[in-house]
């Protein structure tokens, strides 16, 4: 990387460039409606390795349910892991809610305009952070994610693997030097959407691309170079056999303990198993996890479920159980009920396909 790169006309050339071309080419976001710095944060923590198609329909029932920080700070946690329920990780959700209440109880309701108190925000990281401190106060404070790492390490060549903290500080270096101090948030937009639209990974459209004089990469053939990426994350497998159970109109749920992944999220009884478990062993799984006999009965379609450092391979079946002392958290509930509580992605495509193959369960 050239550190010499950009003197003052190159920068402020990239500058008009770049925010010519978002301000021709934006496009329309429900969190692009105003600069509200609380709608501007749930939309950056909602799109956290999440797409913006996925993310809208949820950012616009997330603000009809919860219209103000107020409503969301103080609401109950099941309503708010059902309003999240299908995004995913969903410690965002928690942490976002207790920030929320620092900012009501610690900051008179405001959202801190400083770089300092709002990194003191529960869950609030250097990216959200500037992209609040930008796009809200219009402060001049990259925003520096994925897409923003692969714009710039094109464009300057950047050599260093973006998976190391480290490199975090030669990003931060030129984009200090290069965020434009009079419209940061069409600045820090602008180089999020090129990501997202033209500077893509695999096939970026460097002649639709504005920055295309500028990027070193571009000028030397070598874009698919960048960024450069070394570590690999290493996965682990687990798996795992459901059980849906039925009784009259209610299902057989239970409760994920406080602490750990999908904490507090509701799933149908679930036991590990091993590739040789034969349906004995499976029985003797259950009965030591949970205190009641079952009985296997049908098959229904295989569930795989990939998190970012696990694969979940789930075998799931319909059952029957005897024996069952309801529990606080392993319980029969209401259909009803069910619509109520808050089940994380693979249990919904269980629960899905059981209602296809069971057909209306209100007739039972």
């Amino acid at each position: 990387m050239n550190n010499t790169y950009f003197d003052t006309e190159k920068k402020e050339a990239f500058r008009q460039a770049l925010i010519a071309w978002y301000l021709e080419n934006k496009r329309t976001l429900p969190w692009r409606e105003n600069s509200d710095p609380y709608r501007i944060w749930v939309s950056e923590i909602m799109l956290q390795q999440t797409r913006v198609d996925t993310v809208i329909p949820y950012f616009e029932r997330f603000m009809t349910r919860f219209e103000t920080m107020r409503d969301f700070a103080y609401a109950d946690e099941n309503a708010i892991l059902k309003i999240w329920e299908g995004l995913g990780y969903y410690s965002r959700v928690r942490n976002l809610q207790t920030a929320m209440r620092q900012v009501i109880e610690e900051h008179d309701g405001i959202v801190p305009n400083t770089k300092k108190a709002i990194l003191g925000l529960k869950g609030v990281g250097p990216y959200t952070a500037g992209a609040i401190l930008s796009i809200a106060y219009q402060k001049a404070e990259p925003a520096i994610d994925g897409n923003v790492m692969r714009v710039i390490s094109r464009v300057c060549e950047i050599d260093s693997d973006i998976m190391k903290p480290s490199t975090r500080k030669i990003f931060e270096t030129v984009l200090y030097d290069l965020i434009d101090p009079i419209d940061p948030a069409s600045f820090n937009q602008g180089l999020m959407e090129i990501g997202a639209l033209v500077c893509t990974p695999k096939k970026p459209m460097c002649l639709l691309c504005p920055l295309q004089s500028f990027c070193l990469a571009h000028q030397n053939g070598r874009e698919l170079d960048y960024p450069v990426k070394i570590k690999k994350v290493k996965t682990k497998k687990i798996q795992l056999l459901s059980i849906i159970v039925q009784d009259k109109k209610r299902i057989l749920v239970e409760q994920r303990q406080e602490n750990g992944l999908l904490a507090n999220l509701w799933q149908f009884p679930t036991v590990e198993v091993g590739a040789n478990d034969n349906r004995e062993m499976i029985k003797l799984a259950f009965l030591k996890k949970y205190g009641f006999e079952v009985e296997l009965k049908d098959a229904l379609p295989h569930v795989k479920h990939i998190f970012s450092h696990l694969v979940w391979e789930v075998d799931v079946m319909t059952a029957k159980i005897t024996d069952f002392i309801p529990q606080e958290k392993v319980k029969f509930v209401s259909l009803e009920e069910m619509s109520e509580l808050a089940f994380p992605v693979p249990y919904q495509k269980m629960w899905q396909s059981f209602i296809e193959e069971k057909g209306n369960l209100d007739n039972e």
